[in-house]
């Protein structure tokens, strides 16, 4: 049987792998509570390309992606970097929501009680919060 081409440029996805493997703790923490549609029967996936990106998580169905931060995306650049990259998805139809890397670490449940709540009960489109320094 024949392969079908994959819809990503080859290096996105190959990138997008290695992002899995070399996943943060933070990114294993949340990922045994999102996988296998554990949370509001959701199904999302890690890593996921969304040209020209790779989500950290994205669940397809409610167009919505899940971005851990570490401490790189608080410095200048990677928060300006940051802005743009979300307002290019939400052009796109795609809400975010994003978590720094000790939020979901130290509070685990509020994490998974906001996804839920984005699940369940959708905001509309809105621009982020503004970042705590």
């Amino acid at each position: 049987m024949p392969r079908h081409k994959s819809p990503f440029e080859p290096g996105q996805l190959e990138f997008a792998r290695q992002l899995r493997r070399d996943a943060t703790d933070a990114e294993m923490l949340l990922w045994r509570h999102l996988r296998g549609r554990q949370l509001a029967g959701c199904k999302f996936r890690r890593q996921h390309p969304l040209p020209p990106y790779v989500m950290d998580f994205y669940c397809e169905e409610l167009q919505l992606g899940i971005e851990l931060d570490g401490g790189q995306h608080y410095a200048d650049e990677g928060a300006k970097y940051d802005q743009y990259r979300a307002e290019c998805l939400l052009g796109s139809g795609i809400r975010l929501l994003r978590f720094s890397n000790r939020e979901v670490l130290l509070e685990l449940p509020s994490v998974l009680e906001r996804i839920y709540l984005e699940a369940v009960a959708p905001s509309p489109l809105a621009p982020l919060p503004e970042v705590e320094g």
